[in-house]
């Protein structure tokens, strides 16, 4: 082979600005370092105190304690204080919107980001119920990202059981993001929002995860379940993403179902809503559901997406600022009984999606009808991309590794930089 010959690392033609936006994300959290600690405690507050209504599932080992509402010691005037009050008595669709925006959410991985194998963390995904877990005044709560109660119970977490050691300080709190593995009735740790009543928010994650890793074992959480302790925490393996990590991540065996993989930036804060600095991709080798199922879980023939329905008649994303995937008309709409901000099911026709210098174009729609009410959101750009890409030019697993070159080029990179 001649020397011009040699493979250089692989890079996808992008049909997207998620690069773009990773870049703005982090410029961002570097401006944004106040209210984090105030943004917690509030947190804690309402999940705990969120009432409990008839949607609400009524788990069987409900554990019979009475959640203590931590007293408030901020002024009664603070907007924010008077937001969370007003969330704890939000219902319906306004509770999943206020509860979900209060998770960090991963895109899907349209582009490889740059510097993959530098910049990011990858560990398997646990398949399962994605979750807020708060301990406070001696309990432990999870609500799901609708704000529904999965569980309430007694935990080895920071003030999170009515023991003879617990805290009695309101002070004392911890929140952690949580996947709930239902075959083995544990909780898989992804992410630090708060220990002991100490802030993560403007932690990177590869403070987070450290952090994480120490604390949560020293708590006796990772142990097997107990009176004072009802269900068993686990944390999960986290690779930094080279060549042997991400093979890990992938092929590697772990005590629960995998459900596609997590890419964590190492600078990355903790972020509420959407965030580019998050992603999570899937394949069949991976993941049970890589294409979206119906109710039935069947493949429909066509791809479906979920859009909200604007005043002006456009049709938008739940992304923050939305993406504009098309429009109807006011006769149309009056026609269909329509209103606006409604959620609206589409298929994806024969002409697909356009995209021009990594921007959509135009969407070829179909309309199919509006969505039940108990769903809060609509799809988000980068879900109706992959989804689209799986069906027509999916990012495979051969493209991440080899965005990441061969383990002896990696060899070979740090050599050069070390001489």
């Amino acid at each position: 082979m001649a020397p011009h010959d040699i493979r250089r690392p692989f890079k996808r033609a992008a049909i997207s600005d998620q690069q773009k936006r990773r870049e703005l994300s982090l410029q961002r959290q570097a401006q944004n370092r106040t209210e984090t600690q105030l943004q917690a405690r509030r947190l804690a507050s309402s999940i705990l105190s969120f009432p409990n209504h008839n949607s609400d599932p009524q788990p069987l080992d409900l554990v019979p304690e009475p959640i203590v509402e931590e007293p408030e010691t901020d002024a009664a005037g603070d907007i924010n204080e008077i937001d969370i009050r007003h969330a704890a008595r939000l219902k319906g669709s306004e509770a999943r919107r206020w509860f979900a925006s209060q998770l960090m959410l991963p895109e899907w991985m349209i582009d490889v980001p740059d510097r993959l194998n530098e910049d990011w963390y990858v560990f398997a995904r646990p398949a399962g119920k994605r979750c807020f877990v708060v301990s406070s005044n001696g309990t432990t709560v999870s609500r799901l990202r609708n704000g529904s109660l999965l569980h309430r119970f007694p935990s080895a977490l920071p003030n999170g059981a009515r023991t003879r050691e617990s805290s009695r300080s309101g002070q004392s709190y911890c929140i952690l993001d949580c996947i709930f593995h239902e075959s083995d009735q544990t909780y898989y740790v992804i992410d630090m929002v708060c220990w002991a009543g100490i802030s993560f928010y403007e932690c990177t994650a590869e403070f987070r995860f450290f952090w994480m890793n120490s604390k949560l074992v020293e708590s006796g959480a990772c142990e097997a379940p107990s009176t004072y302790h009802r269900y068993r925490f686990s944390l999960v393996p986290v690779y930094s993403c080279d060549h042997e990590g991400l093979q890990t991540a992938y092929t590697g065996v772990v005590p629960y179902l995998k459900d596609g993989l997590l890419f964590y930036n190492k600078h990355a804060h903790y972020q509420t809503g959407n965030t580019p600095l998050v992603l999570v991709w899937k394949d069949e080798s991976c993941s049970q559901y890589v294409i979206d199922t119906d109710n039935k879980g069947h493949v429909p023939n066509q791809q479906q997406v979920v859009l909200e329905l604007q005043d002006n008649g456009q049709l938008v994303t739940s992304d923050d600022p939305p993406v504009v995937l098309g429009c109807l008309n006011a006769t149309f709409i009056q026609e269909t009984g329509l209103q606006s901000g409604n959620l609206v099911r589409f298929a994806v026709n024969d002409g697909g999606l356009t995209f021009v210098d990594g921007k959509l174009e135009k969407a070829d729609l179909h309309y199919i009808g509006k969505v039940h009410r108990a769903r809060a959101f609509a799809d988000s750009y980068s879900k109706i991309v992959f989804q689209y890409m799986v069906r027509h030019s999916p990012l495979r697993i051969e493209h991440l590794f080899a965005s990441i070159g061969s383990p002896s080029e990696q060899e070979s990179n740090e050599v050069e930089m070390v001489g």
